[in-house]
């Protein structure tokens, strides 16, 4: 089980504290909620009988990254931002680990069992994009829209490079090394001070090795059911946002594309106007009447559209 000595563990609570405070509408409620894998953390915001909308942070970012997209979908949906068990958040791992990409499931399956929610429109980013991916091939009943925010290990792979230089934060992490491997990928933007204190705190939790697995098969991604919008950084450094749009049209049969020009991987969803861009495409996703599936094209993919 991952600890965190006191005096570390109360500076992180500060942070994010300070993040919500800060940053997310005044009307935000904190649950925690049992599950067989441990205790789950969910920062909630929006009117009690609308559509549920549950959100999946990047690895380390904590649900609270979801700040500059929180308000504005809340004014049509029931949001539920979710801190990853086992990851720097309010949530904490119980006696059963999370080992597998089934326990994944099967914890985001005990999530929504508490919440109540038969059906729920799913979003993430990155790592949590991943996640959201594979529980709505797990369970695409339960999901009504998917949004994968510039997913890694859904339709491509890392760029070498970016795994090279991320090796010295993953192996040692620093506050240091951190913030020098968030400014080379964001190409130096200025990002939110608030939530940079919370991700310099974050690093002090013991390292655990995330849950991943191979990028779901053909097969599986032809078969998926449910909407899905992907949104991809058309300046990020961690994979190639053209081969992702392009896999995922090729193989989704629901899928819609847009590319947020200016952003970067680890710039979403936080930076303006990025992050404004971000919340308009997933608004206006999210409340489109659905659309019918359009005949396959026999010629080459489509390629994604900026964002608007």
């Amino acid at each position: 089980m991952r600890t965190l000595n006191p005096e570390a563990l109360r500076a992180f609570h500060a942070a994010y504290d300070e993040v919500l405070t800060s940053h997310w509408p005044a009307t935000t409620t904190q649950t925690d909620i049992p599950t067989p894998y441990g205790t789950t953390h969910l920062n909630s915001c929006g009117p009690e009988g609308a559509p549920p909308l549950v959100l999946l942070p990047g690895g380390g970012a904590t649900s609270t990254v979801w700040f500059a997209q929180a308000a504005r979908l809340a004014r049509t949906h029931r949001v539920h931002a979710v801190d990853l068990v086992g990851d720097p958040g309010r949530s904490t791992a119980g006696e059963r680990p999370v080992r597998t990409a089934a326990d994944l499931t099967a914890w985001l399956d005990a999530v929504l069992d508490a919440l109540g929610v038969e059906r729920t429109a799913l979003g993430g980013h990155s790592y949590g994009a991943w996640i959201a991916l594979r529980y709505a091939l797990h369970a695409p009943r339960r999901v009504g829209r998917l949004v994968l925010v510039d997913p890694t290990l859904c339709f491509a792979g890392f760029r070498p490079g970016y795994l090279l230089r991320a090796l010295p934060m993953l192996i040692r992490p620093t506050e240091g090394r951190t913030r020098s491997f968030l400014a080379w990928e964001t190409g130096g933007a200025e990002l939110d001070p608030a939530w940079v204190r919370l991700r310099d705190a974050a690093v002090h939790f013991p390292a655990a090795r995330p849950v991943t697995g191979p990028r779901p098969s053909p097969e599986a991604l032809r078969a998926l059911d449910v909407p899905t919008l992907v949104l991809t950084a058309g300046r990020g450094r961690a994979q190639d946002a053209d081969r992702v749009a392009a896999t995922a049209v090729r193989l989704l049969p629901h899928a819609e594309t847009a590319t947020i020009p200016d952003a970067t991987h680890h710039s979403l969803p936080l930076h303006p106007p990025e992050a404004g861009e971000l919340a308009r495409a997933v608004e206006d996703f999210l409340t489109a009447p659905v659309r019918p599936v359009p005949p396959r094209p026999s010629g080459p993919p489509r390629r994604s559209r900026p964002a608007r």
